[in-house]
């Protein structure tokens, strides 16, 4: 018996319109939105707050650097 339809909180994929095969991977796709693998991987080692701010400052110079370089 194939799967009906594929539940992702409040949010259902129909296989029987798609098969099962684009049905996973559309579900796979709106898995990763919901950002569970990432928290998971966050979660997985404790990281210092103070640690946090220096990476997302250091991301924020990172990407500003790029934007730069993007208008050159």
């Amino acid at each position: 018996r194939l799967v009906s339809s594929l539940q992702l909180k409040d949010q259902s994929i129909n296989t029987w319109k798609m098969g099962v095969e684009r049905a996973l991977k559309k579900f796979k796709r709106k898995f990763e939105k919901t950002g569970a693998i990432r928290e998971l991987r966050a979660r997985k080692n404790f990281e210092k707050p103070s640690v946090r701010r220096r990476m997302a400052k250091m991301k924020a110079i990172y990407v500003q650097h790029l934007r730069l370089q993007e208008e050159q």
